[in-house]
């Protein structure tokens, strides 16, 4: 564990605050790293950026995994969430992090299990494509929620963003995309208003992310648990899926997102978690040889292209001295 200590001594502005971030606990003070505050931030900010991005791409293995496990998606999300449950406990015990509960942890926890769930058994219901498209709302849902409930006005570049990835998303999936089941359309699209809420975790009242995700994951596994003791295709595929699912791509990846939260403003977090819709189907059709069109290709590169360009123009603005 790295230990920050403020460094009054050291040379520099008057005005200027700095951080001596040691190797060890017990690394004497010249062989530490020294940052001003506003270099810490910075390296700080990135590390959050990398945390919500590496979610993101763990997070885009659902399809992939989904796709070969022939159960209900109740039971699916039960499963998947009951073997999170071990990743995230034993996160838990090695970080020392005391597990807590309140009505505010309990509201993200409800935003948690709403995801889980609703994302499952949307996936059964309509397609592949159409449940991501409308969950990828979700940064539209959180300048919604933030300009709502905290009385946040957007910033020009974060509303600029979330529309320019917006439409890269549904420019790559405008050549497979079906009306499919109307309920299953709904519930794709409430998927992405319960996403926007996981990604606000951190802005709630007396909040603990990590906190809101075991208990959110505990309420999806006793929901799935009655499908999943009705399944008999127990197969060694299935199973080898779906504990890739629990363990990374809930368990793995819900820490990852609550350690980037901590640094990652909601809006940011929401449009860097946009390479898991475009990675999604990139991985099913090199796995499942399923075709990629040309305008498919031209969204991916929009996507990914917009989220670059965001998170450089956002490091700049940060970087800026306050006039």
């Amino acid at each position: 564990m790295l230990a920050l200590h403020e460094a009054a001594s050291r040379e520099g502005p008057a005005n200027q605050r700095w951080y001596r971030v040691d190797l060890t606990p017990s690394v004497h003070v010249d062989r530490g790293c020294f940052f001003t505050e506003t270099e810490y931030e910075r390296r700080a900010a990135r590390r959050g950026a990398l945390c919500v991005f590496g979610a993101a791409l763990l997070y885009s293995l659902g399809g992939l995994c989904i796709k070969v496990i022939p159960w209900g998606g109740m039971a699916i999300n039960g499963g998947r969430n009951l073997i999170a449950l071990l990743v995230i406990g034993a996160y838990l015990l090695l970080a020392r992090h005391r597990l807590r509960l309140n009505r505010w942890i309990l509201l993200g926890g409800l935003c948690v299990c709403g995801t889980n769930v609703l994302f499952s058994v949307a996936n059964k219901m309509t397609t592949a494509a159409n449940v991501i498209v409308l969950q990828f709302t979700a940064p539209i849902f959180v300048l919604l929620l933030a300009a709502l409930f905290w009385r946040r006005r957007p910033g020009k570049m974060d509303v600029i963003a979330c529309m320019v990835v917006l439409a890269g998303v549904l420019c790559f999936f405008v050549e497979s995309l079906e009306a499919g089941d109307m309920a299953g359309n709904v519930l794709a699209l409430l998927s992405g208003l319960s996403y926007a809420g996981v990604f606000l975790l951190k802005e709630l009242p007396d909040s603990d992310p990590i906190s809101s995700v075991f208990w959110g994951d505990v309420l999806s596994a006793v929901i799935g648990l009655p499908a999943l003791l009705g399944e008999q295709a127990l197969g060694p595929g299935p199973l080898f899926s779906l504990v890739v699912l629990g363990a990374l791509q809930v368990g793995l990846a819900y820490i990852l997102l609550t350690i980037g939260l901590r640094t990652t403003p909601p809006v940011a977090a929401s449009l860097i978690s946009g390479i898991e819709p475009v990675l999604n189907p990139i991985l099913v059709a090199v796995f499942y040889h399923e075709t990629i069109g040309p305008l498919s290709l031209a969204g991916a590169v929009i996507v990914v292209g917009a989220i670059v360009v965001y998170q450089v123009m956002k490091g700049k603005a940060q970087g800026q001295p306050e006039g």
